[in-house]
């Protein structure tokens, strides 16, 4: 016993002496000189230089390379390139200061620190900065006590994850609930209250310690790679989204259908279920754009197939005739693939003999076990395997599929000894997916340049979006506990630049028949990126295939969600110009309350509306804030409620609490069967008109919606409207600009303007006598605008 005792002290005056010497390696670090050498303050120090760049004047990166090391300046995030920024340097005896209009970068030369501000403001400071230990590599801040911490990828950890050391290894959480530490989006990110983001630009494997030790610490850890890191800071959240995704790319405009309604399910066994699927939707008036093909479309059992990447024609005899005839009803065929090519497929010897797949350390294909068989994974890094994988979705593109759903993408499985091009399994694991996306993204663009594509990831990485990532929120539960946390993710991943994550609506895992839960979850999906159900198989994800009143409740989300089309692209096309997300956390609205940064459960969608899902089963109340310094109408009833405070209301059957802000305009388009037969040109305009608010804004975005570029390539109109309340006057603008590609159409609105309590004297548009109808119970006042593209009007209303 006493022998043991002796030992256990010694190992543990071992490893104070190891953390002495972590400790004492950075308290000892000295500060020797410096240079401006190109874009870069090269800092140099007794054991290594920093490189401290800035890409604008609110983003800073700094590299730390240790003495024997090469800088490495390859990114797979940033795509930014750096701008001649005006920064001043000061040196004194004691410290330098690297400072633009915004970021200030102050180096103190003993102790030797380095702290970072903007305008004015602390943000963050080195702690330790880099030290390296026995087995990872390390970077280490102080934070400010109070602040709240986000990002790290897809988690359920509530949204502030503070206190909490992060793993950095994507893996799939099958059947979540109410908490989930490691999930398919693993990101080395930080995002804190203060309106400033640390990312640490680095692909390997390792942990994200955000304050684990209440000591105030924010740490970084990693097996090897880049010692890079950057600091992104804004004055506003929507300024801080535009910086952060000019860093990391903006996501590409997805096709218009990418917002309507998808049929999917694990899965689809035969053309015949395929087509006899997609007739039920149109027998029962139930619009749909897209059907999704899970792995059956190869192959008739769960294992053993993985990597044919073609129809079997047994189950499928006529593919292309197939996904031909459901295009003439404008629903688009989505194929899975995933980057696994099995050993018993019909592509093994292929895929060898063209040496796509990761490798073993003599460089023979790797070969090991997973659920679905024997199997070797393709190595999407390597030239020659991105042409062998983008040749098979070409070839498929050709035929007729619409889109793709890249699964098991983390990868699944990935043994650490297995070797790609460009290093070991752990030094690429999480940007796989990442390298997948752009491997098809960029295929598009090569081959079919004037199509948007449609790729739907599970996983990804940090600028995922720019390769136009359509990311969900995996296996989730199909319960309660699994509804419950969506919000957060999508909220999360949106501040995170990754605008599209949604979730398998309905959930997916487990055969629990609760149709409740399923109306509340597509209830929830009107107003998330992608309208997806999706779940295994013995209970149905179709409304087409649940039983009557809730096939009618789903209908009427389903139809609200295309009626909601005109102001969901718009948003879309915000975000892909802008970055903001398309659901906002409520700290967007009152950026300095702090008690907003807990709340997931409540958020807005876009500008206008603020959404609170019904999360619980049986709910007839809800508690929703309504953020402060607005008015708000209920969706669905126009009550008015003054915002400022959190309010219990009436939870209804047939809809989740919704509420429109004061000032706010929504186009609605009429009801289609698919976005094939949408339209915009004759629209309904919802304005809502509050005495509170002297002025209100919105717009509507249009384009033919599916070629790429087509607002870089000036085929757009952008329809501005604007409101001003003066005494007895209210008068709405209505101004087009189109772009120099578009056609001019006309285009006729129904504008619709609540909470007219009045009958007005007269209404004038462009400075005549109008007609107009005015509806006194329901205080609606309705009049026809009818606009040419790249024309202005005004509407004005005298009471």
């Amino acid at each position: 016993m006493r022998k043991n005792f002796f030992i256990k002290i010694q190992v543990l005056c071992l490893l104070v002496f190891l953390s002495g010497i972590a400790t004492a390696q950075n308290i000892q670090r000295t500060y020797k000189s410096y240079e401006l050498k190109n874009e870069h303050l090269i800092v140099n120090t007794n054991d290594g230089q920093y490189l401290i760049r800035f890409y604008d004047e609110n983003i800073v990166e700094t590299s730390f390379i240790p003495q024997g090391e090469h800088f490495n300046a390859e990114s797979h995030a940033v795509v930014l390139k750096p701008d001649v920024v005006k920064a001043k340097l000061t040196d004194s005896k004691s410290e330098l200061t690297y400072a633009t209009a915004g970021m200030k970068v102050l180096l103190n030369k003993s102790p030797f620190q380095i702290t970072y501000s903007y305008k004015g403001t602390q943000l963050i400071s080195e702690k330790r900065g880099y030290f390296a230990s026995d087995k990872t590599e390390n970077i280490e801040f102080n934070l400010d006590s109070t602040e709240s911490l986000m990002g790290g990828g897809a988690r359920v950890l509530g949204m502030n994850r503070r206190g909490y050391k992060l793993q950095l290894y994507n893996r799939a959480h099958y059947g979540y609930g109410t908490h989930s530490e490691l999930m398919n989006y693993t990101m080395p990110l930080v995002i804190s209250s203060k309106r400033y983001a640390v990312h640490f630009d680095n692909a390997p494997i390792g942990f994200l310690d955000l304050d684990s030790q209440k000591n105030n610490t924010l740490a970084y850890e990693t097996i090897s790679g880049r010692k890079t890191y950057q600091v992104i800071a804004g004055d506003t959240w929507p300024e801080f989204m535009e910086e952060f995704t000019d860093l990391t790319g903006k996501q590409a405009l997805l096709p218009r259908w990418a917002l309507g309604n998808f049929s999917s399910r694990f899965g689809y066994h035969s053309e015949k279920e395929t087509r006899e699927t997609v007739e039920a939707f149109k027998k029962d008036s139930i619009p749909l754009d897209a059907i999704i093909l899970d792995l059956f479309w190869f192959g008739k059992e769960m294992k053993g197939n993985m990597g044919n990447l073609e129809f079997l024609r047994d189950s499928f005899p006529h593919p292309k005739q197939m996904m031909a005839d459901f295009n003439k009803q404008g629903v688009k065929t989505i194929l899975i693939t995933e980057p696994f090519v099995l050993t018993t497929s019909k592509r093994w010897d292929e895929a060898v003999e063209n040496k796509v797949l990761g490798t073993d350390s003599l460089g023979n294909p790797f070969r090991y076990d997973f659920y679905f068989g024997n199997t070797g994974l393709i190595d999407v890094f390597k030239p020659e395997a991105m042409d062998w994988f983008w040749n098979i979705y070409k070839q498929h593109i050709k035929d007729g599929v619409g889109g793709w759903w890249g699964d098991l993408g983390e990868p699944e499985v990935h043994p650490s000894a297995l070797q790609h091009v460009n290093g070991s399994a752990d030094e690429v694991h999480n940007i796989y997916g990442h390298q997948w996306a752009k491997l098809v993204f960029e295929g598009y663009q090569k081959d079919f340049p004037n199509q948007r594509p449609f790729i739907l990831m599970r996983a990804g990485a940090v600028g995922s979006q720019r390769y136009g990532m359509i990311p969900w929120s995996g296996d989730v539960s199909r319960s309660w506990d699994g509804l419950k946390p969506q919000t957060e993710i999508s909220l999360q991943m949106g501040l995170q630049g990754i605008a599209y994550m949604h979730s398998d609506l309905g959930g997916f895992a487990g055969d629990n028949l609760d149709d409740e839960l399923y109306v509340r979850w597509l209830q929830y999906g009107v107003f998330q990126p992608i309208f997806r159900p999706h779940a295994q198989e013995a209970v149905p994800s179709e409304p087409v295939f649940r039983e009557a009143k809730t096939k009618a409740l789903a209908k009427k989300a389903i139809e609200l969600r295309y009626r909601m089309l005109p102001y969901n692209y718009s948003l879309a096309h915000e975000n892909s110009v802008s970055g903001l997300p398309l659901m906002r956390p409520l700290f967007f609205e009152e950026q300095d309350n702090a008690s907003l940064f807990d709340i997931s459960d409540t958020y807005m969608w876009g500008d206008a509306f603020l959404v609170s899902p019904i999360t619980d089963a049986k709910a007839t109340k809800k508690e929703v804030y309504f953020p402060a310094n607005n008015t708000w109408f209920d969706f669905y009833t126009d009550q008015m409620i003054e915002g400022g405070s959190a309010k219990k209301v009436d939870v209804a059957e047939d809809h989740i609490p919704v509420y429109v802000r004061a000032g706010s305009f929504v186009p609605m388009a009429k009801l289609v069967q698919s976005t094939l037969d949408y339209s915009s040109k004759q629209i309904d305009l919802h304005y809502y008109h509050a005495n509170t608010v002297t002025e209100g804004k919105g717009n509507l975005f249009d384009d033919d919606g599916q070629t790429a570029q087509a607002f870089e390539k000036g085929n757009y109109e952008m329809i501005r409207f604007s409101s001003r309340s003066h005494n007895k006057n209210l008068t709405i603008r209505f101004e087009s600009e189109k772009g120099a590609a578009f056609a001019a159409v006309d285009r006729e609105f129904e504008l619709i303007i609540h909470n007219i309590s009045r009958q007005p004297k007269k209404v004038k548009l462009a400075g005549k006598k109008l007609d107009y109808s005015w509806d006194a119970s329901r205080k609606l006042l309705s009049v026809k605008v009818k606009i040419k593209s790249g024309d202005a009007t005004t509407v004005n209303v005298k009471f």
